[in-house]
């Protein structure tokens, strides 16, 4: 190899993909790809959730029935005192109590207890009281952002002595005021519950963000109590924050037992697949709610949680391994049958009313929050698009207290560093050096390799290592290679026979002297055009002609017009040749015998025979042949006749065998007699063409109506397609199956509505043909899986293309299409339909139904018979108000 060639080899091609895909690898494209990799392992795994945490969820029943958001908070101070009397063992929630909550009366009531000089007794004090019914409303906000709680443990209140309380200006109504305070002044009310339990842990949220200078004001000391210390801090500190957006007043702060935030940090696709365990706020650092939570069940405190930031935090004697920015991999637990969640929720209006018992939750770590969209936001995870805060922290304290969350190993980072130049040495030293089927073999292995020990990792171990871009560098650059290869050969191709046109020609000679025209005509075409050749081939056409291979003369003349349409008569002579093709029947190399073809000695061409019918006029153009319209002389009827070149089609040896099957399927489907189904006359063969006579019919197929800006009102499809359905209901009574179901095959005609099936019978016939190329002849867009898997099939088949042709006749658009046939028969055989409402959203809910019943892949689940579909059919244009309607004036007989 020269050396300035170098960088075409395949080697420098290799190491040119690895680096693109090394610098795209930190991209959002690649990135994104991880992402999806690792929400599948998480679907994937399965563990079970801990038994220790319930919610209580503050839903759509509970705000019908309590009243509108925000409640009072005597409501919350009130679940609070019986989950305590219960025994709870933590109670959290994700409502921000982050402004105090004021009845309108309550101002009137401080100004007379500030005139009076009345002292109230303190929280303290009140918790002792008994409680005190209240009825205001609360200024609640609910956390904007699910976060983990941590448990700091708080010493509960001890019994303040008793105050000396001064005389009152105004003693009369001393008591009075006392108490419209204690009614009206629902924080206190709830500060009194809050204190009494001594679990509670609440939420606050900081604003994300890098600080530029130091705060405006410290944290109040109740927040602060909450901090925990970093080891190397320094060096690695935990996601900074720039201030506090929601709080916890005064009051509730100093009797929490803890105070944790409910931030969540987005990746850059909207989801959260992470918990933040713990926040620097300038110098300090604060825990999340899930982590307080578990702390607190576990009966530690802050003094127990021990930080080393981007790297792990330690519950306890609990490792918990984060990434840089100290944040734990959540576990989401799948949800139960039936989509219920893997946490027991229950709905805070059933527990309030007695309706579920409180000593359910002795024991319980209990997480209060709303789950109604209209209260509470919603967050996409890898396991649902819109899950509740306070089900995000289910999920979050339940893997920290079973040790369920994922983990990315700080070893990771060189695995798969290894693996992606393990896969690059692949791509350029071994992949350029084998053949073709061994490198696609070796490339499918390792890719199942690495995707294999991805979900490996993630499901058993709970292991999170990134080989989606090594999979990504392997599957892109085998490709690429594959078509650099198929690039070069082509172009080398084209230059040998660049090179050896001279050879072709004479080659060309040599087979047209030999009688081969076709492998002349093939050997010409492979030529430059130039004056030289223009003569051997207009010497070819009349070659053609004399043989009566009209279409083929027609070929060659159109040839040389298309480079040259002044040359000699070429103008006439592609007339003369287009006008004995369109009426003489292709096929008919009798070498004389054949009266497929008449000229007289004037040149006049004389209307052909085949067998007793008269040949009229050409109609079309077939896979295997030509479409005639025929004449039967003795009782004048006209007819279509269908030709096959059966002896083109297939070899010697089967030939005898095509012919049998051909006239045994003839004579089934010329038994089917029925008034959607095209009437088979005759069926025979004369010389190498065999043919079938069959009603003629005016009308045209479907094709024309199956494309999108020429589709047939609705009524008038579900009518045709219902008729269809009839006709292969009793062809299928009558154990013939048509196997070619499609557009091109049904006959419609709009003056008299008539609608006819063809072909029956044919597509048997064509199975095992092969045209020259070596490609099956058609398309398999129609086909059903079965079918398409080589299977034996029955008439279930022929529903499946039935409902094809419904799908696509009402929306102008296939369901399943590809770029090549392999993708396509893939998508048939494995991949859902698409959503045809996407295409035309007008349609019916039961026309959706039998359409997805039609195309179901499993045929036992699918129609079984054609009445059934067409009944289907029938009553869902009743129920929608199509029958008799359509747009011609014609009534629509369904």
């Amino acid at each position: 190899m020269k050396k300035a060639d170098f960088w075409k080899s395949d080697w420098f091609f290799g190491v040119v993909v690895s680096v693109v895909v090394l610098i795209l690898g930190n991209g959002d494209l690649l990135q994104g790809l991880e992402r999806k990799a690792y929400d599948m392992g998480v679907a994937a795994a399965s563990r079970a959730p801990s038994d220790k945490v319930a919610v209580i969820a503050i839903d759509k029943p509970s705000l019908d029935n309590i009243g509108r958001w925000p409640w009072s908070r005597e409501i919350m101070a009130d679940m609070v005192d019986k989950l305590a009397a219960a025994k709870a063992k933590v109670i959290a929630t994700t409502v921000f109590y982050s402004e105090p909550q004021r009845d309108q009366g309550l101002a009137y009531i401080n100004k007379l207890i500030e005139t009076c000089g009345v002292t109230l007794p303190s929280v303290v004090a009140v918790a002792a009281a008994p409680a005190v019914a209240v009825a205001a409303a609360p200024a609640v906000a609910v956390a904007p952002t699910p976060v983990a709680a941590d448990a700091a443990a708080l010493p509960a209140a001890a019994p303040a002595p008793a105050p000396v309380i001064a005389p009152s200006s105004c003693p009369q109504i001393e008591s009075i005021l006392i108490e419209a305070d204690q009614k009206l002044n629902t924080d206190r009310r709830l500060a009194d519950a809050f204190a009494k339990a001594g679990n509670v842990a609440l939420p606050m949220l900081f604003v994300l963000g890098e600080p530029r200078g130091r705060p405006d004001k410290d944290l109040p000391d109740y927040v602060k109590k909450n901090g925990v210390k970093l080891a190397g801090a320094a060096e690695a500190p935990p996601y900074p924050t720039l201030g506090v957006d929601a709080g916890v007043i005064e009051p509730l702060g100093k009797v929490v037992t803890a105070i944790g935030h409910l931030n969540v940090i987005a990746d850059v696709d909207g989801a959260i697949r992470t918990e933040p365990l713990v926040l620097s706020w300038f110098d300090q650092a604060y825990p999340s709610l899930s982590l307080l939570v578990a702390a607190k069940s576990h009966n530690l405190t802050v003094a127990d949680i021990q930080v080393t930031a981007g790297n792990s935090v330690k519950l306890g004697k609990l490792k918990i391994g984060t990434d840089p920015d100290t944040r734990m991999l959540t576990f989401y637990y799948k949800d139960r049958e039936g989509g219920l969640p893997a946490f027991q929720v229950d709905s805070f209006f059933d527990v309030k009313s007695g309706k579920i018992p409180y000593e359910k939750y002795r024991d319980k770590i209990v997480l209060i929050g709303p789950t109604s969209s209209s209260v509470g936001s919603v967050f996409v995870t890898p396991i649902s698009p819109a899950m509740p805060s306070v089900l995000m922290q289910a999920h979050a304290v339940s893997s920290l207290l079973s040790e369920h969350f994922f983990v990315a190993p700080t070893w990771g980072f060189w695995v798969e560093k290894l693996v992606f130049l393990l896969i690059a040495a692949y791509i350029i030293g071994l992949l350029p050096r084998i053949k073709a089927g061994m490198a696609a073999g070796i490339t499918a292995g390792l890719l199942v390799a690495l995707v294999g020990i991805h979900f490996a990792l993630m499901t058993t171990q709970l292991m999170w290592l990134q080989l989606m871009i090594p999979a990504t560098l392997l599957l892109v650059g085998h490709l690429l290679l594959t078509v650099k290869r198929f690039v070069v050969t082509e172009r080398g191709k084209e230059k040998s026979d660049a090179d050896s046109a001279e050879s072709n020609r004479m080659l060309g000679l040599a087979f047209q002297g030999q009688g081969q025209l076709d492998m002349a005509f093939d050997k010409f075409r492979k030529c430059p055009m130039d004056d030289a050749l223009m003569e051997n081939m207009y010497n070819l056409a009349l070659d053609f002609e004399r043989k009566r291979q009209f279409n083929k003369a027609e070929a060659a003349f159109r040839y040389i017009f298309d480079y040259n349409p002044k040359f000699r008569d070429i103008e006439s002579r592609v007339n003369r040749a287009k006008q004995l093709s369109e009426t003489v029947i292709l096929g008919g190399g009798g070498g004389g015998r054949s009266n497929a073809s008449l000229i007289d000695t004037a040149g006049n061409v004389e209307k052909p025979m085949l067998g007793r019918y008269e040949i009229e006029k050409e109609l079309g153009k077939g896979a295997m042949g030509v479409v005639y319209l025929g004449r039967d002389p003795k009782i004048n009827r006209i007819v279509a006749i269908k030709t096959m070149a059966l002896s083109q089609e297939f070899e010697a040896d089967e030939l005898v065998e095509v012919k049998e099957r051909f006239f045994r399927e003839a004579e089934t489907a010329g038994r089917l007699n029925h008034p959607n189904i095209v009437t088979m006359f005759d069926a025979g063969e004369e010389h190498d063409l065999a043919y079938i006579a069959m009603e003629f019919l005016k009308g045209k197929d479907l094709v024309p109506y199956s494309k999108q800006g020429n589709l047939m009102p609705l009524p008038r499809v579900m009518s045709i397609v219902a008729r269809v359905a009839d006709a292969l209901s009793y062809a299928h009574e009558n154990n013939v199956v048509h196997r070619d179901i499609k557009p091109a095959n049904i006959m419609y005609e709009p003056e008299s509505d008539q609608v006819k099936v063809t072909d029956f019978g044919i597509a048997r016939i064509t199975d095992s043909s092969k045209t020259k190329t070596g490609m099956v002849l058609g398309t398999p867009s129609y086909m059903s899986p079965e079918q398409l898997a080589g299977k034996k099939i029955d008439g279930r088949s022929d529903l499946f293309s039935l409902g094809v042709m419904l799908y696509q006749m009402s929306c102008g658009k296939l369901p399943f299409e590809g770029d090549s046939m392999a993708q396509l028969m893939f998508r048939i055989a494995n991949e859902p339909h698409p959503d045809i409402r996407a295409i035309n959203p007008d349609l019916p809910d039961c026309l959706l139904a039998i359409i997805d019943k039609a195309l179901t892949k499993d045929p036992d689940v699918r129609y079984q018979t054609g009445a059934e579909f067409a009944k289907d059919i029938r009553t869902c244009a009743t129920m929608t108000g199509a029958a008799g309607a359509g747009d011609s004036g014609v009534d629509i007989s369904i």
